[in-house]
């Protein structure tokens, strides 16, 4: 089984990615395979609401000229995936959030990619805003009917400077904690897959207020 996780902070190596860390530790445990792709470096822009990928139904955002659509592929090759952000303003950081907007836009109306997998959100934070932006994040979770593992606590850790995560105590065993049942839904989904019997994804319904 694979997981792939991504860090949306600008810094590679700070807090964020220390938390994706010690998730990534727990699952490797139980031989789970991790990959930690760094997004906040990158120039990633927003969605265009063009609705091309609907249209051309081919797993892509008409956008070319950035990773995306390689990461797209990625998340659909993954058994689980985990998102991680750093706060800016109470909120996801903007990379981040122009890459979720299209990614899992691409993946719901290409027939709900992401359906029945196992996703978890994480969030490094100085001081306040974690919980708004981790309550973020897995809205694009519970979008996409996906499986989310839960912590002992909400998964947000606190460090300013690189490593400094590493002081929070609670929150390095939020992330323990987390790994582990991920890991645990993760093989309870591949040893059930074939003897439960999923329903059919339903067709998405539109329901427009003002008209």
């Amino acid at each position: 089984m694979k997981v792939v996780a991504f860090n949306g902070s600008p810094n590679k190596d700070g807090n964020t990615y220390e938390a994706l860390k010690a998730v990534a530790a727990e699952l490797e445990k139980e031989n789970i395979e991790v990959e930690i792709i760094h997004v906040g470096n990158k120039v990633i822009r927003g969605c265009l609401a063009c609705g091309g990928c609907k249209r051309n139904m081919n797993e892509r955002c008409v956008v070319e000229n950035d990773p995306v659509n390689d990461w797209v592929q990625k998340m659909k090759e993954a058994d689980g995936i985990i998102l991680g952000s750093p706060v800016h303003y109470s909120a996801i950081a903007g990379t981040m959030k122009s890459f979720l907007d299209r990614a899992f836009y691409v993946s719901s109306v290409n027939n709900g990619m992401l359906r029945h997998k196992v996703g978890a959100s994480v969030v490094a934070v100085r001081r306040s805003g974690g919980v708004p932006t981790f309550d973020q994040l897995n809205h694009y979770i519970n979008y996409s009917e996906m499986l989310m593992p839960s912590s002992n606590y909400w998964n947000v850790i606190h460090g300013t400077a690189k490593g400094e995560a590493h002081q929070d105590e609670e929150g390095m065993q939020i992330m323990r904690v987390l790994g582990k049942n991920m890991a645990w839904l993760l093989k309870l989904t591949e040893s059930n897959k074939d003897s439960v019997i999923s329903h059919p994804r339903e067709n998405k319904v539109y329901t427009n207020f003002i008209r």
